[in-house]
């Protein structure tokens, strides 16, 4: 979800329970030489006109909800990202995050509750260690902080570390300040594994921001040595656009940082979501990262908000966050192409791989005025000679699709509840769906944590990849042929 930079209202204090952007859709100018443009519109077809009523769930046959766990207080706002490690699942909410142990994944409960609010509280795992991604200016960097405005030089926003050794009692131990906080933060395990390194996003500087100036080209890297993460710390700002990023245009967002980024490891390669530009990167030196292609899509692209690869490498999907996830943008006003994803194919070797546009892919319903929708977090699902992903549209729900075929994506399977309002625009919906050990779950921003089961002829070799952890932005290989 895009950053507003609003005060934020609520109070912060830690407790551990064991128990049970509207970005004003902007467009595009002229690209920058090194950056292909996307400049024609992909057909598609028409959409599905059935929206279900209030809360009903509809779904395809091969799709079915198995669990479902209601947010309660005192994490009672917006639910966001998941992380997940063995038989535990990270929740990640604007007041903080909660542990789920999903050992049976049709009757999930909950390890632990922590209050700690810093939004968006992008998370992530590794070993003993959870990260948090504050974007939201604090009066200092304790989970009993207060609202304060970015204007002011003594505000925090940053990193925060947590020991989850005892996954009923999560402990605060380190923070991490970063220029401009951390809207979110992508996990790079080091080449010795003796550190991990978090590549943290961040955008839209202002003069009046202190630790927030113009020009914003870069990230911030921070290195945290696995056997004392206290040490941890920044090492490295790249500046990824040093000719300056997409400067903007009616419909598309000004490059002012970047949104999110996906790495894979394995492959030392990431791919990077920035605003107005799409970006390749060369990760192999984790601490200067290097940016190899830049794409741009001058027609329907408002917001490069994320991305994924398939398990060769050989493609990447980004997202287009049109309306920052508060607007109603899967009607047929909005059409097909626009926030929707953009499929593209990556060829060549070492520093001439290069990304070509393919297609688009979006949902094939409409949903209703009053329901924000449009493309947001999804992950592969490990199909052994397949390229298929489950992917979060907010109220648009979840859609599982198959693009082997990186021109002609199709949908194998859908699940979404109806809108939370017949005649009134309320936000909510799946944030964040991902594959994990043979299921599908979903952080609803609203109604809480969702469990779902896959069955289909055409991902059941899926169930034959286990993760012992998944980050899904530090993307995994798996087994294929």
């Amino acid at each position: 979800m895009i950053r507003f930079h609003k005060p934020r209202l609520r109070q912060l204090r830690v407790v551990a329970l064991a128990t049970t952007g509207l970005l004003a859709a902007s467009a595009l100018v002229a690209p920058a030489s090194n950056a292909q443009t996307v400049s024609q519109a992909a057909p598609a077809p028409a959409l599905t006109n059935t929206i279900p009523g209030v809360d009903q769930i509809v779904s395809s046959p091969n799709l079915r909800q198995i669990a479902n766990v209601p947010k309660v207080a005192p994490l009672d706002a917006t639910n966001s990202d998941i992380a997940f490690q063995g038989k535990y699942a990270f929740a990640g909410n604007y007041n903080g995050f909660v542990i789920y142990d999903i050992s049976r994944p049709s009757a999930p409960t909950v390890k632990a509750r922590v209050l700690c609010p810093g939004s968006q509280n992008d998370i992530s795992v590794h070993g003993d260690l959870l990260f948090l991604s504050t974007d939201s200016s604090r009066s200092d960097d304790s989970c009993n902080s207060t609202t304060q405005g970015a204007d002011v030089k003594g505000s925090w926003e940053g990193i925060k570390v947590f020991d989850i050794k005892d996954k009923a009692n999560p402990r605060y131990i380190k923070s991490v300040e970063t220029a401009c906080g951390s809207h979110t933060h992508t996990l790079v395990p080091g080449k010795d594994r003796k550190a991990i390194y978090l590549y943290v996003s961040s955008y839209s500087p202002r003069a009046e921001f202190p630790d927030c100036q113009p020009p914003h080209d870069s990230i911030s890297i921070i290195k945290v040595p696995v056997k004392k993460p206290t040490d941890a710390a920044v090492v490295a700002t790249p500046n990824l656009f040093p000719d300056g990023g997409f400067p903007g245009s009616q419909t598309g967002s000004a490059t002012t940082g970047c949104h999110d980024i996906t790495a894979y490891p394995s492959k030392d390669l990431a791919a990077g979501a920035c605003m107005g530009d799409g970006i390749l990167l060369d990760i192999k030196n984790r601490e200067a990262p290097r940016v190899i292609n830049q794409v741009r899509d001058e027609v329907n692209f408002a917001f490069w908000h994320s991305a994924t690869f398939n398990n060769a490498g050989t493609k990447v999907i980004f997202t287009d966050e049109l309306g920052g996830g508060g607007a109603a943008t899967c009607n047929e006003t909005v059409g097909p192409n626009r926030g929707a994803d953009a499929i593209y194919d990556i060829a060549g070797r070492g520093n001439s791989r290069t990304m070509t546009f393919r297609s688009y892919y979006k949902i094939p319903r409409a949903n209703a005025d009053t329901e924000n929708c449009v493309a947001h977090n999804g992950s592969l699902i490990p199909v052994l000679g397949k390229d298929i992903m489950v992917q979060a549209w907010y109220q648009g729900g979840i859609s599982v699709f198959d693009f082997t075929d990186s021109a002609n994506p199709k949908e194998i399977a859908f699940w979404e509840r109806g809108p939370l309002s017949a005649d009134t625009f309320v936000g909510g919906g799946t944030w964040s769906a991902y594959y994990y050990n043979g299921h599908i779950y979903s952080n609803d921003m609203v109604k809480g944590l969702d469990v779902l089961e896959l069955n289909d002829w055409r991902t059941w070799s899926a169930k034959l990849t286990r993760y012992q952890e998944l980050n899904v932005q530090t993307q995994p290989s798996y087994l294929g042929w």
